[in-house]
């Protein structure tokens, strides 16, 4: 018993050793696994099957003009890929042919095209194959509707990727007023024009989708379905008119490339309101042509040169200072201050005339003698009085980039004894054609002065978030009587003085043009160049719309005035407007009838009504017109040419008879 029970001890002993053992290899192999072989097992799983969440951008809310259209829009754009080891392989081959099929006739290509890379994908167990880049929303649901794609991207192997692109329908026009936001790689942004400037109304909420990775930086989408749906942005109603800016765009380019000049500007504005109804920049690319670029409207600062004689003359007139009626001498086209010298631009100056038409010829000795002798004893009245008129600060529009005007001031850097008679014709000062166009559109809103907008609403579909509405700046800039006065001197400028290449009996404009040197001082004048500009508004006794045209550096050869260079642009845009944009209170005015035609109705009745058989005198008459007055005669006519009638065979006061021939010679 003593020696068996022995024995039994020693096999538990031994069994114990066993099992601890075994336990002790076990608490190991955990250990080991979970230290060394996991982190590896941790690492694999990792690189094969990760899952990040991925950002779906929402869509920019769109941008409309004045008039419904729309100028820029968020467009969803897709890639479609394949992954060849998701379908099983019987799904696959009784799918493979169909697919590729359909594929063809979408894509335009041979199905076997398709099939290759299908196979391709499939046999080297590619999980990214591209299918097709670039599809509207359109083309991604016909293509996800395809057979095998149709059984999603788990057992179909269809991987669909979105991205979101800004479309601008109209195409360039206004491109840079419209302009855009950028994202960079340093997470900052660039935010140019109304895309810029209202951002925070266009962005909308991003979503979020799970992407699974394929390896060597390839990711799949999980779901069809976002995690996250985005919200999109709210819309933006524009004060841009397709149609004015489409004229303005047009006639800018026009002169651009008919002077050959470096690059230009024109901006419209609802006189009333500020609101702008157009604005194109253009710029001379290396190839030649134009482009939208800069917003040299709003961030281009020059000398504005004669536009800002308005100016000079207001302060002259508010102060009371000189009178439209004063007369001055210009000394033969020449006035010296200290040691320099103003010019005219016509030789030999315009003897003795009045301050109101040295505005009118855009006379220099006229504007300087009579700002200095006015104001040479107290400056700083003359430079306060161009502060009150915002000429010396940004103006404030939401746009980024607006340029900083210069205006000097008596005690301040660069002010000297030169600075105010020449700052009289615009010289020594820098402004935006923003700012002048503000000064002309305030003599045109009978001196209230707007602030120019560019944008009315915010909408949410068809609700309206917020409005933007007319903004005074200020709401009298001069006298009633000196603004009745100026608008006289710049309708008579177009009637009679540096713009009547411009004027038309048919509809009445106001404005004053401009020549200008640049760099003037720089390099002695080798890269001095000018800059040919018009400012004004029509129609000139009851002002709908003010506008400004500013064009640098035209060819030279061709022609640098601002008459011939800018003033054909605002006189296009006025003239397009006038005759194609409807008007109810045309109808009204359309009742009474010129007493020109009255003259030439009357005329033409009585030679009608003529009874007397003696041959009438045609000449000059339209064959429209002529036509059936000899018909009802009873003679037979014959027409050669085209035109109004030259000549006719029986001459006027000669005895007519029945079916006798006449024969009529157009010019």
């Amino acid at each position: 018993m003593a020696v068996g029970g022995k024995s039994i001890y020693v096999n538990i002993y031994l069994i114990s050793a066993i099992v601890l053992l075994m336990a002790g290899g076990i608490v190991y192999r955990l250990v080991y696994i979970q230290s060394v072989e996991g982190r590896e097992l941790r690492a694999k799983a990792s690189n094969e099957s990760r899952i990040k969440e991925e950002v779906v951008e929402a869509n920019r809310g769109n941008i409309y003009s004045a008039d419904g259209s729309l100028l820029a829009t968020s467009v969803p754009v897709f890639e479609i890929r394949f992954d060849g080891v998701a379908p099983s392989k019987e799904d696959f081959e009784k799918n493979v042919k169909s697919l590729s099929d359909s594929l063809g006739v979408m894509f335009k290509k041979p199905s076997s095209y398709y099939e290759s890379i299908l196979r391709r994908g499939r046999a080297t167990n590619s999980r990214y194959v591209l299918i097709a880049r670039g599809l509207s929303y359109t083309q991604f649901v016909r293509v996800k509707g395809f057979p095998l794609f149709k059984r999603g991207p788990y057992k179909g192997g269809f991987i669909s990727l979105q991205q979101t692109v800004r479309q601008h329908p109209i195409g360039k026009i206004a491109q840079r007023t419209i302009g855009y936001e950028r994202k960079y790689s340093d997470n900052t942004y660039g935010r140019v024009g109304i895309e810029g400037a209202y951002s925070e109304y266009l962005s909308g909420v991003d979503g979020k989708r799970k992407m699974q990775s394929l390896g060597k930086d390839q990711w799949k989408p999980i779901n069809d379905e976002n995690e996250v749906e985005p919200i999109d942005g709210q819309d933006i109603i524009s004060t841009i008119d397709v149609y004015i800016q489409d004229i303005a765009h047009h006639a800018l380019l026009e002169s651009l490339e008919k002077y050959s000049a470096d690059h230009g500007c024109v901006i419209v504005m609802e006189t009333k309101t500020g609101a702008i109804r157009a604005i194109s920049n253009l710029g001379r690319s290396e190839s030649g042509s134009y482009y939208e670029t800069v917003n040299y409207a709003v961030g281009e600062s020059h000398e504005p040169g004669s536009t800002f004689k308005l100016a000079s003359i207001m302060a002259l007139l508010q102060y009371g200072k000189s009178d439209t009626a004063r007369v001055y001498d210009t000394n033969g086209g020449v006035v010296k201050f200290y040691r320099a010298s103003v010019r005219d631009s016509k030789r030999g100056g315009y003897g003795q005339i009045s301050l109101a038409r040295g505005i009118e010829v855009s006379s220099n000795t006229v504007i300087t003698q009579a700002v200095n002798e006015g104001f040479k004893d107290n400056p700083k009245q003359f430079t306060d009085y161009i502060h009150s008129l915002g000429m010396d600060k940004a103006i404030g529009t939401p746009l980024k980039g607006e340029a900083t005007p210069y205006i000097p001031k008596p005690g301040k850097r660069g002010w000297s004894g030169l600075a105010l008679p020449w700052m009289a014709f615009g010289y020594g000062i820098s402004v935006t054609p923003m700012h002048t166009l503000m000064l002309y559109n305030a003599v045109a809103n009978d001196g209230e002065m707007v602030k120019p907008y560019f944008v009315s609403e915010v909408r949410e579909f068809n609700t309206v978030v917020k409005t933007f509405d007319k903004e005074v700046v200020n709401p009298q800039i001069a006298k009633p009587e000196v603004i009745k006065q100026l608008q006289h001197i710049l309708e008579n400028t177009v009637k009679k003085g540096t713009g009547k290449k411009l004027y038309s009996p048919n509809f009445s404009m106001a404005g004053k043009t401009g020549t200008a040197q640049v760099n003037y001082a720089g390099g002695k004048g080798k890269d001095m160049y000018y800059a040919s500009s018009f400012a004004g508004y029509f129609p000139a006794d009851n002002p709908k719309y003010s506008c400004i045209v500013v064009i640098h550096k035209p060819d030279r050869a061709k022609s640098i005035y601002g008459a011939d260079v800018a003033g054909p642009v605002f006189k296009r845009i006025a003239q397009k407007i006038y005759t194609d944009v409807p008007s109810t209170v045309e109808i009204v005015q359309s009742l009474k009838v010129p007493s020109t035609v009255k003259t030439e109705y009357n005329t033409y009745n009585v030679k009608v009504n003529d009874r007397s058989g003696v041959m009438p005198d045609v000449v000059g008459m339209y064959v429209i017109d002529a036509l059936p007055l000899l018909e009802n005669l009873g003679l037979k006519v014959q027409v050669k040419g085209a035109g109004k009638i030259k000549t006719q065979s029986i001459s006027a006061g000669v005895k007519i008879e029945m079916n006798q021939k006449i024969v009529l010679e157009l010019s």
